[in-house]
């Protein structure tokens, strides 16, 4: 099931049901579309959705398993879990391009904001890989201060934040230089980050200290903390 939000009511208003178990995950818009793409792990695929009418009007193999989060430009890219992999999937051919050996566990990924690299942390040891996208094939290692998760790259694609849950902490990567050149603290347990339209403020979720923190990209500090309950981790925008 996919559940439909009233932000203004905060109330579920409706449910799309997928039609099968399928443990859907990663929920985006597509940049173009504005169609609702969904990984659904057991399936192996990825659930196109119309906001409009609420119906699946597409089903996208991956071409593994576990395909747990996904990044999007005119492509989509899925992180498949357990297979250590990621799929390169053209969406108007509704057809996997490429698998890309990484890693033997991965977990979250996230692609630059120029479209030009994808990136991915390795779940075994503490570095990202970077994936050319123009070639489908790895760039380049970089090492971490400890194990990665959730990352989110600046519009410019300058820079990459990459949460480190076990050291609570947020690494800046210079994507100009390919090297982790700060580590910022922050509460217990950082999962995801997302940043705002105007790329003034990362926002990360951090699971154990229930909140999530506010931190200035210029500064790059932590300026608010806001509780929202324990389980805190995916993050999305709404206008």
């Amino acid at each position: 099931m996919v559940s439909v939000i009233d932000l203004d009511s905060r109330k579920r208003v409706a449910q799309i049901d997928l039609g099968h178990p399928s443990r859907p995950h990663c929920a985006l818009f597509g940049p173009k579309n504005g169609r609702l793409y969904v990984t659904a792990e057991v399936t192996q695929t990825i659930e196109v959705i119309d906001p409009t009418t609420r119906a699946i009007v597409d089903s996208v193999p991956t071409g593994a398993a576990e395909s747990h989060m996904m990044a999007l430009s005119s492509d989509a890219y899925t992180a498949n879990v357990g297979a250590g992999t990621i799929s390169v999937i053209d969406l108007q051919a509704r057809k996997v391009v490429k698998i890309i050996p990484v890693a033997k566990r991965l977990q979250r990924i996230a692609i630059s904001g120029d479209g030009r690299w994808v990136f991915t942390a390795d779940q075994t040891k503490p570095q990202i890989v970077v994936i050319d996208t123009e070639t489908g094939t790895v760039k380049k290692w970089i090492p971490l201060p400890d194990l990665g998760y959730g990352m989110a790259s600046t519009r410019d694609g300058s820079s990459l934040l990459v949460a480190h849950p076990a050291t609570n902490s947020v690494s800046f990567v210079d994507l100009r230089r390919m090297k982790v050149t700060e580590t910022v603290a922050v509460p217990a347990s950082p999962q995801e980050i997302l940043l705002d339209p105007h790329q003034e403020v990362a926002y990360v979720s951090c699971d154990a200290s229930k909140q999530v923190a506010a931190m200035d990209l210029t500064t790059r500090r932590v300026k608010e903390l806001t509780h929202v309950g324990a389980g805190a981790d995916g993050l999305a925008w709404a206008q």
